[in-house]
């Protein structure tokens, strides 16, 4: 390397051992420093390590390229190319062992001098050593030699040589290499392929080739330009990268006619590509004049099938020094770590450090991979936000089956932990809409039944005329006030808000009274006051100061409501109006704030949104006209669509699938148009139809399925040939009967049929019966067997076939989070 810029080489089996080359070979000890002081005449590498020169050896001038033996012993051997063709073996350490003695020194001379380029060896065979040369008409360019041959006298020449100034010694010069390749051409890179000991991958002037020792007479190559620097991804022996000028080609073995990616050219030609030895997929490339390598970081991504997809490429560059980098090498066994040599000798010792990658789950568990480590947050035992966290209520609440009990629908509010109020007025007022409901059907159907869900506004607004207001005293004071007359509709919102009962009456004493019982005292007083009772009011309020559990504070309150005058500028509705928002119960404040407000006007109770929704709502129907509220399909609102899809995302994301099914069922019963439509079928291997829709749809004309395979009870009969061509179903692999489905959807039976109750929701057959069968061999069977079998055997249960079916299926060992919790 004589004039050129220097190269670095880490020892294959000494980790803590690197040599620089340029007109010299220098061997490096690397050591830690992070206990210890810097060491007289050491090189700093970085801040926990440095370096100390353990010996020079500049016996080999004209040095073009340089190898390190791949075996263990001897230790410190190399291989040098020289200027002149020539390799020669030296070496850094004094071995005194007597079998590798005669290796140091020995010299293999090709036929005609011209440069050596690149060497390589073998690492199967570790005595075999590979070397490119430049082109010569009458010459081979690529020498395959054997360090350790023994060639007869009359065969290998022998003369002496000189070694260095003063110093003579007999050596044995080996001009007959093991195998030539490449007539008539240039060799400028080499690499032999790991899979097989006689596979060599050399870029020759033109193209690729690929030389088999066992038939030299044949190669396998591809033209291409990118014939520099080829190197085999030590993880994937089927991945070579190459390079020309600014452009690095990745190829696959497999397929060598082009290659599978071409990298994102650089503006400087490149001098250096290298596969990281100790991450997979990682290459690593270095351009002329630069200060900053590029790393590309391949990814595969394997379908079920086994085949691959193009590789996903993620680019990134790290700044190893400040000066330019003449050469680096990856370590051999520490991870991402490498040591760079500027053209002034100075050296660097990095790591490239991972990208760190979040994975935040579903039940709140926090992970972070960075390089081969994986590590996962936990909380303090003393902390309790995560049971705060809205997640992990959501969660707990779905395990419960909130929102699924549609019988009793006020339980859902249980369900969810009875600890929001909130929650239970709704459920409660969902109750009442499901009770009034079906009491309308029953009475009347196809009357106002259907409205009910619509919401309270379609209710109001489904009267057939315009309800007027109307002129009404307070009981205990001598004031009157507009109420809009209760009409039909308006009394229907009222008991669905659970104002009134079912009837005729619309006293809401009863309600009071259960508000009062329930210890409920400031909301009793406030619906008091919004039917005009301010008596009652007051009265409850001193029941509620007097009580175990009540406020003594309700005393002032009932004295302040004691005082109110109907008088606009009294000091009174002036000082009502300044303080009610100091007040901490909302429904003491909207009663001041329903006391002092203009007639018609009532934004200070309707928009208070910490008072139940259902008694403002029973407040707006009360005293809001039609044109103040418009009715609205909140069903067909996209937000509603959106919460109700990512809900269901949300259950199939913890893995409650099995819920989500559940609210599925539910969510078509109520609405129809939400039921999916069937994505997949068994069809028929002769006539291609759905099984399932020919059971439904062919004429049997008083017949009975006996006459087409079908025995046993209505209930459990099975279809074991097509109903559309009668030909018979496939066998199950491991009990050899047809397979069948059920045919309780199937109308036109015999008499039997008829009498048979089936069950409303037309449940199909039990899932160990179902159709199932693997996409790659396209072998199966029933469910049920193909499970059993599956639990103790890996392959297909058909003989000769040797498919791995349930390793395919990535979530096939998948179990529903339901069935795991404690």
């Amino acid at each position: 390397m004589s004039g050129t810029k220097p190269d670095i080489l880490w020892a294959p089996h000494q980790v803590d051992r690197f040599v620089v080359c340029d007109s010299e070979l220098s061997l490096y000890h690397v050591e830690s420093t992070v206990n210890s002081e810097l060491k007289a005449g050491s090189l700093r590498l970085s801040e926990d390590s440095a370096a100390t020169l353990l010996s020079i050896n500049s016996d080999t001038p004209y040095m073009k390229c340089v190898a390190w033996y791949l075996n263990y012993d001897p230790e410190c051997l190399l291989a040098v190319g020289q200027a002149n063709g020539r390799v020669v073996l030296t070496s850094l350490g004094q071995d005194h062992n007597s079998k590798f003695k005669d290796l140091i020194g020995k010299e293999f001379v090709p036929k005609h001098a011209r440069q050596c380029n690149t060497l390589a060896w073998n690492p199967l065979d570790s005595n075999w050593l590979a070397a490119g040369l430049d082109k010569h008409r009458a010459d081979f360019s690529v020498l395959i030699w054997d360090i350790c041959s023994k060639y007869t006298p009359d065969i290998v020449p022998m003369e002496k040589v000189k070694l260095s100034a003063g110093e003579t010694e007999t050596t044995l010069l080996v001009t007959k290499p093991l195998y030539e390749l490449g007539q008539n051409d240039a060799c400028l890179s080499l690499c032999w392929l790991p899979r097989d000991q006689k596979l060599l991958l050399a870029g020759m002037h033109r193209n690729l080739a690929i030389f088999d020792l066992r038939n030299t007479s044949q190669k396998m190559f591809v033209n291409t330009k990118a014939v520099q620097g080829v190197t085999v991804d030590p993880y994937f022996h089927d991945r070579v990268a190459s390079f020309y000028e600014g452009q690095v080609a990745i190829w696959d073995l497999r397929k060598f006619e082009k290659p599978v990616l071409t990298l994102t050219e650089q503006p400087k030609p490149l001098t250096k590509v290298a596969w990281c030895p100790t991450r997979t997929g990682l290459l690593a490339t270095l351009t002329r004049d630069s200060n900053i390598i590029r790393l590309y970081d391949m990814q595969h991504t394997p379908t079920p099938i086994g085949d691959e997809t193009e590789p996903t490429i993620i680019e990134r560059s790290v700044q190893p020094c400040d000066n330019y980098i003449a050469s680096f090498a990856w370590h051999p066994t520490s991870q991402n770590r490498m040591i760079v040599v500027t053209p002034n000798r100075t050296m660097s010792d990095f790591t490239v450090f991972e990208r760190i990658s979040l994975a935040w789950s579903p039940i709140t568990s926090l992970m972070w991979a960075c390089g081969r480590h994986l590590y996962e947050c936990t909380e303090e035992e003393n902390d309790n936000s995560l049971e705060k966290d809205i997640a992990t209520k959501m969660r707990l609440r779905a395990l419960s089956r909130y929102g699924l009990d549609t019988e009793q629908v006020w339980r859902n509010h249980i369900l969810a932990g009875n600890e929001d109020p909130q929650l239970k007025s709704l459920w409660y007022t969902l109750h009442f809409m499901k009770q009034y409901t079906e009491d309308m059907d029953q009475k009347s159907p196809g009357n106002k039944g259907s409205l009910v869900y619509a919401g309270i506004k379609s209710i109001v607004k489904s009267s057939l005329g315009m309800v007027e207001s109307s002129r009404h005293n307070w009981s205990g004071l001598d004031k009157q006030s507009d109420i809009q007359n209760l009409n039909e509709e308006r009394i229907l919102a009222l008991q669905l808000c659970g104002w009134i009962k079912k009837g005729t009456d619309v006293d809401v004493g009863p309600f009071l009274n259960s508000l009062v019982q329930e210890g409920e005292w400031e909301r009793a007083a406030a619906v008091a006051l919004f039917n005009l009772d301010i008596r009652r009011a007051i009265q409850i309020l001193n029941e509620g100061a007097s009580s175990e559990k009540g406020d003594l504070n309700l005393n002032v309150v009932a004295m302040a409501l004691s005082g109110y005058t109907d008088e606009k500028n009294s000091l009174w509705r002036e000082m009502c109006s300044t303080l009610r928002l100091q007040l901490n119960n909302p429904y003491l404040c909207v009663m001041f704030a329903f006391l002092t407000s203009e007639t018609g006007s009532y934004d200070g109770v309707l928009y208070e949104n910490k008072v139940a929704v259902r008694d403002r709502v029973a407040f707006a129907c009360k005293f809001l006209s039609d044109t103040q509220g418009s009715p609205l399909d909140v069903l067909k609102d996209e937000r509603v669509q959106y919460w109700i899809e990512n809900y269901r995302n949300l259950l199939d994301a913890w893995r409650f699938w099995h819920k989500r099914a559940e609210f599925d069922i539910h969510r078509s019963k109520l609405d129809p148009s939400s039921k999916p439509l069937a994505q997949v079928f068994v069809s028929c291997n002769f006539c291609g139809k759905s099984i399932s829709y020919s059971c439904s749809t062919v004429p049997h004309q008083g017949r009975g399925f006996s006459q087409y395979g079908v025995s046993g009870s209505p209930t459990k009969s099975k279809v074991t040939s097509c109903p559309g061509c009668r030909k018979p179903l496939p066998r199950c692999a491991l009990c050899l009967i047809n397979m069948g489905t059920p045919v309780s959807s199937c109308p036109g039976g015999t008499k039997s049929d008829e009498k048979v109750d089936l069950s409303k929701d037309k449940k199909l057959a039990q899932f160990n019966n179902w159709f199932t069968w693997c996409h790659n061999c396209r072998h199966g069977g029933h469910a049920g067997h193909m499970l059993s079998w599956f639990r103790d055997h890996a392959e297909c249960p058909v003989s000769a076939c040797t498919c791995k079916c349930m390793q395919l299926d990535t979530t096939g060992n998948l179990v529903p989070a339901e069935a795991v919790q404690p």
